[in-house]
């Protein structure tokens, strides 16, 4: 098998034509194709065409959230790390992730929680537009949706993309049964990247 040489600087835009090429012509609208398809080129996991969910309205509600300087809050350090800063900054929005911070760590040892709980907690103390990228925990979307419940919380976005086996699934119900705008990847996939892949195609739409 020949192997066909790419500058670095064409090796995106060539994936992203072959994942063009294997979605055969199919579309998830306008504003959620590139989206889908960063999401896959992140994975490379074509299962992604099925399993993102899209609330009503949601992409255009993020971009106005990020043009308004949005918060991104995280769950991990990982997903925090894959975000594009520059781009967030340039609207003076800010990314941020509380999992490690010591009174955080301290707080989830004292109550028996988990530290994404406390984290998401610490969250409402943000002003401004707040999106919340969760691919880890579980427990960080039910306490979003509890939070937002309470009044607490009024997520311009939650992005619910944790991996794994407990809870995960239900979790992610959970929100799509709300009317928090989500985009959700249904099922037991997902992960830190795909929560920065998200936010980067979002960010990539407003890239100046």
């Amino acid at each position: 098998m020949a192997i066909e040489i790419i500058k670095p600087m064409d090796i995106e835009k060539r994936s992203f034509e072959i994942i063009t090429e294997h979605l055969n012509g199919r579309s998830f609208g306008e504003d959620k194709d590139d989206i889908v398809k960063r999401v896959i080129h992140t994975s490379a996991d074509f299962d992604y065409a099925d399993n993102l969910v899209f609330s009503e309205g949601v992409v255009q509600k993020a971009l106005e959230a990020i043009k308004a300087g949005a918060t991104i809050v995280t769950d991990t350090n990982m997903a925090f790390s894959g975000i594009n800063k520059k781009i967030l900054e340039s609207f003076g929005g800010k990314a941020v992730c509380y999992i490690a911070e010591p009174d955080v760590a301290g707080a989830a040892k004292e109550r028996g929680v988990t530290r994404a709980i406390v984290s998401m907690e610490k969250a409402c103390e943000l002003e401004g537009p707040v999106i919340f990228a969760i691919g880890n925990a579980p427990t960080a979307l039910i306490r979003i949706k509890e939070l937002t419940e309470e009044g607490k919380l009024n997520p311009a976005l939650v992005i619910g993309v944790p991996v794994g086996f407990v809870n995960v699934v239900e979790s992610k119900e959970m929100i799509l049964e709300t009317d928090i705008p989500y985009i959700v990847a249904r099922g037991n996939k997902g992960g830190s990247n795909v929560a920065a892949a998200i936010c980067n195609a979002l960010l990539y739409k407003l890239r100046r």
